[in-house]
Order: structure tokens, then C-alpha cells, then sequence
């Protein structure tokens, strides 16, 4: 049965052992951080990233509660889904995407199970729920709560693991990402959300809607959004001159189920509401309420709901922000959240992460991502066998792929075809082997690749969109990427000379070994 709330998920992380809770008085100023970094990087062998956190005594917050690394290891990843393995969610995917068109009555009658079994996925509103316990309109403030600062450099305190809700101005649809939020004060924040991110995407075609609209437009909207667009960098700065004014919408909710929470962080398409993504992963519905002062809707359980809006004509400097990098994310203007109502749970749970140098909570999330998501990826690269993005290359740094090669320049086909995918477009370096190498072996894959190219002729470059949070592209948010085919080159792509066989033992030399090898193994002290 799915978790109905943050407090069905502690009682289950509770329940299989992965739950540890802290009586000591901690300080939410950098001191959870440092605590909950050593436990993350210093699980034991059978047991990597340690424990799920419970801090019930903290400074200067008597009664609250902070839940982090609930995500922090394999177990917890597949006990948050409901799985035993990660591939199961793969599979169900894979299951939809096989479903083919009705030929005839019979073939309709056939799907009628599985269109029943989609329609239960699809969120619910309800009239209230227990994140309206307590309804603060006025006399509120974000210091109520124990917001963390994770490192030394940070700007202030970040609120770190926020489902950000906002609405598209154009079609209306719903979208959930998990952008920080950095504290100013009692009532506002900013609201990271990075260019390429739905959510900024939704304030961009707020500004274009606002300029085409107002005399920034004289009466021609389409030359108005691209002005507008080309004036504020999309977004990025404050345009100089004319500019439009208006708000913008949004809702923040803290401490969701498992699945609300995962599904903010993945690369959903712009039309398929993250909501809808959570039903599917905990096979039930999301119930979600009204807000009480914005037209947006949360779900019913969070432990915390913030209302507000951004004003289209405010940026303030936001960070710097120790990220998940291992560096700092350097200073940026982004949007304003002016807070005009707060709800939540009595005795409310807090729940944050932190990032740093990996591995930390947020791998594991990745990872997770990875693998529910490559069937996919398979849709628009059919010819994909496996993907890889090491924990140590921040995810957006390195891919390794690969694949079944079936022409000529397919691996650079491959490369441009996942620089043209969502957040994938941001990959730094993607290394492309062919299906015979286990892309997720390290070891495997450092002796093909350094064996198997030509750096000259095998590594390829490219310009384009780049991770806000790369500190060393020449440019903020636009620079360089690299390609490396490391397959088998054919005498179709110019290769002429004669490619060596790997060394591999024989079967039957390898069979006669096993035979013998328990009483080997004891002998050679291997046991």
C-alpha cells in the first residue's frame, strides 16, 4: 500500500531499521550538516550511506523535528517506491509504452484493464487535508521553522527540498520541481529555479504574456515576447528601460510522501504532470487541496505549505550555495517569493537534504532516476542497451552509454540525440561504447575506451546549453561538451587496420577451474 504521508514513511523507515533518531541538541546552523555528511559518506560496507536521520532536539526550536537523508542509500530508494528493485518500475513503464492502437473490437475490450489501471493514477481533490491544520493568513514567519545552513560560504539558510509548485500561463498544466530556496527573511525567499527548468520556463512565458500584453508590446505580441526575451536574457537579468510587471503564482510544500517528493526531481516532459508521475509510482492517487490564497493545489498530507507569488519585474541576488558539485555555486539573480500565507501539520516534520561532494542523498536519487527512466530514453534512441552517470560526475558531467551499433557514425548519431533530450541537453561529456562493454563497471570501461580510441579522430565537440551550475564553462549557462566514440571502428568509418581480439580464457579451461576451485580457494587462502 502506498505511504500516505511523510509520517507513514518514517514509521516504515522505523520498521525495516533504516531510521536512526537523534536526541542530542543539534544546531541547524551547519552542525547537521557536518553530522549528517559524516554518516552519508560512512555507512558501512554492507550498508553504504548510512541511516536515515531524525534530529528531535534542535537549537532554538523546541519541539520540531528534521528528517534527512531518507533517500541516502539503494534500500531506502527502493523502499521509498515500493519496489525490490528499481527495474520493476522500469518494467511497468516498458508495459505501457508496449500497449498498441486497438485493431478491432475484441483488441479494445483487452485494453480495458490497463485504461482502468492508468485512470487510478491520476491526482484527487479533496476538500481539506492535514496540511491545513493550521491556516496562518497573517502573524507568520519562515523562522518558525528549522531551516538549515549547510556550509560555511553559504549566503543563509536554504530551504533544500521543496516540491515548488507553479502553473503554465499558456495551457494551464501543473508542474512540481525541486528548486532551493534561499531564506531573506520572515516572509521571503528566492526561488531558484535554474533557465532550463519548467518552472522558469513558466515565468518566462509569464513575462512574454505580460510584455505582449502592456505597452512593452505596441501592438505586436510575438515581437514583443522576443524583445522582451533578448532584453531580459530570458529571464536572467532585469531588462533595461520598458519592462512589464505582474506576478506570477506559486506554492511550495515540504515534507510530501516519498513518491511526491521523487517525482519533483525528475526530467518528467513539460506535459506530464509530476502528480501524475507519484500516482503511477505509488500506484494510488495524490490527493491534493486549494490553496487558501493562490489557485494552485498541493497535496493533502504535506507537513508544510507555502503560498505566495514572484513579481516579474524583481530579481535579487541569490547564493552563494555549497552544491552538489563539491564547489559553490557562485552568486545569480533569480526571481523573488513573497509569501502571503503559510499552512501546516501540527507539530510539523522538516524535512531537508544537503549536498556536497558525492556521494551524498542525492546520488542515490540520481541513480534512481537513471534506471527507471532509461526505457524512456530507449523511445527516442531505440538502439541504447544501458546507460551509466557515475555518482562522482555529478550526474550532468559524464554519461556512459551503450550500444548496439548497426551503421556507420551511429555513435555520434547516439551523442546528438542525448544532447537533444530535456536535462540531458546538459551533459558535459558523453562516452559511447559498444553493447559488449558493462557500463556499469568502471574498471571495464576505462580499459575499452583508453584502448579503443584515437583521441584525434574519436572525440568530438560541441556548443550549447550548459548546467547553471558549471563554474567553468566560458560563459554562464552556455559552453562547450564532448563526445568520445569508443566503439569498434569499421572499415566504413575508415578503419582499415586489423582490430585485435580481447584476451579471454577458453570455456573449458574456465570450467575444469570451477570444478576444483572450492578446494583452491581454501588452499590459496582465499576463503
Amino acid at each position: 500500500m502506498a505511504y500516505e504521508d511523510l509520517r507513514d514513511w518514517i514509521a516504515a523507515l522505523e520498521r525495516a531499521g533504516e531510521l536512526r533518531r537523534i536526541t542530542t541538541e543539534v544546531d541547524p546552523i551547519l552542525e547537521i550538516t557536518e553530522i549528517t555528511d559524516r554518516v552519508s559518506k560512512g555507512g558501512r560496507a554492507s550498508s553504504p550511506g548510512g541511516s536515515a536521520l531524525l534530529f528531535e532536539n534542535i537549537k532554538g526550536h523546541p519541539g520540531h523535528q528534521v528528517l534527512i537523508n531518507q533517500f541516502g542509500s539503494a534500500c531506502r530508494m527502493n523502499l521509498a517506491l515500493e519496489v525490490n528493485s528499481l527495474d520493476e518500475i522500469a518494467d511497468r513503464i516498458r508495459h505501457f509504452m508496449d500497449v498498441k492502437s486497438p485493431q478491432g473490437f475484441l483488441d479494445k475490450v483487452k485494453m480495458l484493464p490497463i485504461l482502468a489501471e492508468m485512470g487510478k493514477f491520476f491526482p484527487k481533490t479533496v476538500s481539506t487535508g492535514p496540511c491545513k491544520e493550521v491556516i496562518r493568513k497573517d502573524n507568520f514567519s519562515l523562522d518558525w521553522f528549522p531551516i538549515l545552513q549547510c556550509w560555511p560560504k553559504d549566503a543563509g539558510r536554504f530551504i533544500t527540498l521543496p516540491c515548488v509548485i507553479t502553473r503554465d500561463p499558456k495551457t494551464g498544466k501543473r508542474n512540481v520541481g525541486c528548486y532551493r530556496l534561499q531564506v531573506y527573511d520572515e516572509r521571503t525567499t528566492a526561488l531558484h529555479w535554474q533557465r532550463q527548468k519548467i518552472g522558469a520556463e513558466h515565468y518566462r512565458e509569464a513575462l512574454r504574456r505580460a510584455a505582449a500584453q502592456s505597452d512593452v508590446g505596441a501592438g505586436v505580441p510575438a515581437r514583443a515576447s522576443v524583445d522582451i526575451m533578448a532584453r531580459s536574457s530570458g529571464g536572467a537579468v532585469l531588462a533595461e528601460g520598458q519592462r512589464p510587471a505582474g506576478k506570477m503564482e506559486v506554492a511550495v510544500a515540504i515534507g510530501t510522501d516519498p513518491a511526491v517528493t521523487f517525482s519533483s526531481i525528475v526530467p518528467a516532459p513539460p506535459d506530464v504532470e509530476e502528480y501524475l508521475i507519484a500516482g503511477f509510482l505509488r500506484q494510488k492517487p495524490v490527493e491534493l487541496v486549494k490553496c487558501e490564497t493562490v489557485d494552485l493545489e498541493v497535496p493533502a498530507t504535506s507537513e508544510i505549505v507555502l503560498e505566495g507569488h514572484v513579481h516579474l519585474d524583481e530579481l535579487r541576488t541569490e547564493g552563494p550555495f555549497g552544491d552538489h558539485t563539491g564547489f559553490y555555486s557562485l552568486e545569480d539573480l533569480y526571481p523573488v517569493f513573497h509569501l502571503s500565507c503559510i499552512t501546516h501539520r501540527k507539530n510539523p516534520v522538516y524535512a531537508t537534504t544537503i549536498v556536497g561532494k558525492p556521494p551524498m542523498e542525492d546520488a542515490w536519487m540520481g541513480k534512481a532516476v537513471e534506471r527507471i527512466f532509461l526505457p524512456l530514453m530507449k523511445l527516442s534512441i531505440p538502439e541504447l542497451v544501458d546507460i551509466n552517470l557515475p555518482i562522482e560526475g555529478i550526474f550532468h558531467n559524464l554519461m556512459i552509454v551503450s550500444i548496439k551499433k548497426s551503421y556507420p557514425g551511429q555513435a555520434r548519431k547516439v551523442m546528438n540525440a542525448i544532447w537533444s533530450l530535456g536535462q540531458a541537453m546538459f551533459t558535459k561529456c558523453i562516452i559511447v561504447v559498444d553493447e559488449d562493454v558493462n557500463v556499469q563497471d568502471i574498471g571495464d570501461v576505462t580499459l575499452k575506451v583508453l584502448n579503443h580510441i584515437d583521441p584525434e579522430r574519436d572525440i568530438q565537440f560541441t556548443l550549447g546549453p550548459i548546467d547553471s551550475l558549471d563554474h567553468a564553462s566560458r560563459l554562464p549557462n552556455y559552453g562547450s561538451k564532448m563526445g568520445i566514440d569508443a566503439t569498434r571502428k569499421w572499415a566504413s568509418e575508415g578503419f582499415t587496420r586489423p582490430w585485435p581480439d580481447e584476451i579471454l580464457m577458453d570455456a573449458k579451461t574456465k570450467a575444469l577451474v570451477d570444478s576444483k576451485w572450492k578446494k583452491l580457494a581454501k588452499e590459496l587462502g582465499l576463503e
